[in-house]
């Protein structure tokens, strides 16, 4: 009969008394991704999360605990309680949205915005009602910019030379080494990407490149190779569900 090895024993005892906590950080917290899961946040919120991936999207752009961020149209605000989560307490969130886009059908960004806000209940958010231009952040303060599904609005409704100032603006408030998320509908070379609602990935990298940002890296994250890029954004087909790239820009050192 083989001896009873007394050490293995008393390991598998206290790993049956003590079991492994669920993944987070290591040491026991939940991540960020269990915590919108989790979270007060709306349903419908909690439903494109498992497309948006925003949990994902948001380690991706480095943004951590004690960051000063900025979510540029945030319309109203899916993005801005992510991030006002990723930042937690000692961190801050501003919700920018042009005044159009608070008007847009009947009022409904700014009603979505107010009642996600209602009672403070983000208190680490800031609203600034205000075009990008108008705004009086000092320059060079802020970590993290992020702008999702809105550039092509920028690009083909108002021209390169407009989309290109747009991000000039942004990285003038990055601090060095900041970082511009820009998360988008994929266009195709060739489709009316205007009418679709889309843009091509390329154009983005070169208008951030123009001024003045360096491309670190485009994610798959959000792909989605069922979408053939010819479909408008807003179609039932491909709604919540388009082929999406995930670009991370930063602001030279």
């Amino acid at each position: 009969m083989k001896p009873v090895n007394w050490f293995a024993f008393v390991v598998l005892a206290i790993l049956v008394s003590f079991p492994m906590a669920s993944v987070g950080d290591g040491h026991g917290e939940p991540s960020l991704a269990e915590r919108l899961a989790a979270g007060d946040r709306a349903e419908a919120d909690k439903k494109r999360d498992e497309n948006r991936k925003p949990g994902d999207v948001v380690v991706f752009l480095g943004v951590a605990p004690g960051m000063t961020v900025i979510d540029l149209i945030a319309a109203g605000g899916y993005y801005t309680e992510v991030l006002s989560l990723a930042v937690e307490g000692e961190g801050r969130v501003y919700a920018q949205n042009p005044p159009r886009v608070l008007k847009f059908r009947d009022g409904a960004n700014d009603k979505a915005m107010t009642q996600r806000l209602d009672g403070n209940r983000l208190p680490n958010v800031q609203r600034l009602d205000q075009d990008l231009s108008e705004i009086e952040l000092s320059p060079g303060t802020l970590d993290v910019a992020i702008t999702a599904l809105n550039f092509h609005d920028i690009y083909n409704g108002s021209g390169t030379a407009a989309a290109e100032a747009f991000l000039g603006q942004v990285l003038k408030l990055l601090k060095p080494g900041g970082v511009l998320g820009v998360i988008d509908h994929s266009g195709g070379a060739g489709n009316d990407n205007a009418k679709l609602h889309r843009i091509e990935e390329e154009k983005v990298l070169e208008a951030g490149r123009q001024a003045g940002f360096e491309v670190v890296e485009s994610s798959d994250l959000l792909r989605n190779p069922a979408d053939d890029l010819s479909t408008g954004v807003f179609d039932p087909k491909v709604r919540g569900q388009t082929d999406r790239f995930l670009l991370k820009l930063r602001k030279p050192m």
